[in-house]
């Protein structure tokens, strides 16, 4: 994407009523919103997350199905999800919004029992040990959506990454969590929810094209 089109997108995001681009200083010192996000939306609304939302097709087609269900999409590059807010405003879907920020912020970002439920899709699997710290599904990360989460809130988990499938897994087996369920290759699993397997990122479409096994996990944090 060329430099002009980024400055037009980030120029639009600004004008746009369901995009939210605090500075980090702002997070930091007290976000306006946290512990607001129902007015945000002017309902009681469940709020879902989608952490690295990317291009926002995943939150919005969640929240064309659901429509009595707040959908929240995070990531850092506007330019992205510059498209899923676009859509969001065309279809006049009033049950999503999309924050511009690092997802380590989260915890600043809601206050606890806040949101509902959490997906994260198809995450960078940050191999390299020295990068354990950016996984999303590390210990830290666990530790902030606990924060945010209701009491049973359910993250979800999907990915191409056997690796990071199964770091998850024994991540949570260790830890105590409880595993409400797993599978390595959800498209051959005749068992799959089908709420999963019905909604896809662009580049699930595109890895499924190959023959590439997707794989899903669904959790619950005990502390």
């Amino acid at each position: 994407m060329g430099s002009k089109n980024k400055l037009k997108r980030f120029r639009e995001n600004d004008t746009f009523s369901n995009v939210v681009q605090p500075t980090r200083e702002e997070v930091l010192e007290g976000f306006s919103k946290k512990g607001k996000w129902h007015d945000f939306f002017n309902n009681n609304n469940p709020i879902v997350l989608e952490l690295g939302c990317g291009k926002g097709e995943y939150t919005i087609d969640l929240a064309r199905k659901n429509p009595n269900i707040n959908y929240i999409g995070i990531d850092l590059k506007g330019a992205r999800f510059w498209r899923g807010a676009k859509t969001a405003l065309e279809e006049n879907l009033t049950n999503v919004a999309f924050i511009r920020t690092q997802i380590e912020l989260i915890d600043l970002l809601f206050s606890e029992n806040e949101v509902t439920e959490i997906w994260i899709t198809f995450p960078d699997p940050q191999i390299k040990y020295t990068r354990t710290k950016h996984r999303l599904t590390n210990a830290e990360f666990l530790k902030k959506y606990y924060q945010v989460l209701k009491p049973d809130g359910i993250i979800n988990l999907k990915t191409d990454s056997e690796f990071m499938h199964g770091y998850t897994l024994g991540l949570l087996h260790g830890a105590g969590h409880e595993v409400v369920y797993a599978h390595h290759d959800i498209y051959k699993n005749t068992h799959s929810p089908i709420e999963v397997t019905t909604t896809q990122t662009f580049y699930e479409s595109q890895y499924l094209e190959k023959g590439k096994p997707i794989t899903y996990i669904k959790f619950k944090l005990k502390y």
